[in-house]
């Protein structure tokens, strides 16, 4: 019979994503791979949310939950009140601190599903409930049910999937066993009173599409 995995503690295997480069490299000590650095990808994803930030009558609070190396986040913040940039990784957090400095905003190091988030309107997640097992996908949407907006960017298949199986929590996504996260579907079913697909990019790879929903909760 074959023995199961035992998970690494979610921070644990994040903390070896960067330092082994897992996600590849470039110039800077840390680097949160192509998902946060392609242009194909990061460019229409931050006009769709500054476009959403530009909607509001004025400039609300965002909180962004794994925020990687900031590359994105260094783009957005400026059309915020305030700016909560969070990641598991200390040293990353360390490093984003050094080198982004603005008023408005905050660098943290915290467990997402474990420590209490800042409050803000807005909670902006993207592609990190992709990695993460179910447990703590539940642990962290029921945070989330704080927040008014909530928008959430997942890598899932092309097609027709069964959404949510679980995953041991780290480098890897459910995209290897053709499925992926839908969170208003079991066993998460996430309450919300309207969504809105702000943006979706089929990868020319043909491994799937990036889909950032908003959802509005209240």
């Amino acid at each position: 019979m074959k023995t199961p995995k035992t998970p690494w503690p979610t921070k644990a295997a994040m903390q070896q994503v960067y330092k082994m480069n897992l996600w590849g490299s470039n110039a800077s000590e840390f680097y949160s791979g192509e998902g946060s650095h392609n242009p194909e990808l990061v460019n229409p994803y931050i006009e769709a949310i500054v476009s959403f930030l530009k909607t509001l009558n004025t400039p609300i609070s965002v909180c962004d939950l794994g925020c990687g190396d900031f590359n994105i986040g260094s783009k957005l913040f400026k059309y915020t009140s305030k700016y909560f940039a969070i990641d598991i990784v200390p040293e990353l957090i360390d490093h984003n601190k050094s080198n982004f400095k603005a008023k408005n905003l905050s660098f943290s190091s915290l467990d997402i599903a474990k420590d209490d988030l800042p409050p803000a309107d807005c909670a902006l997640i993207r592609q990190v409930l992709q990695h993460l097992s179910n447990a703590e996908v539940q642990n962290i949407l029921n945070k989330l049910q704080a927040y008014k907006y909530v928008i959430i960017t997942e890598h899932i298949p092309l097609f027709d999937f069964t959404p949510n199986l679980d995953i041991i929590s780290g480098q890897g996504i459910r995209l290897k066993k053709q499925s992926g996260l839908d969170v208003l579907k079991a066993p998460f079913n996430f309450k919300v009173t309207s969504q809105e697909e702000l943006l979706t990019i089929n990868l020319k790879d043909g491994k799937g599409k990036i889909v950032t929903t908003k959802y509005t909760l209240y």
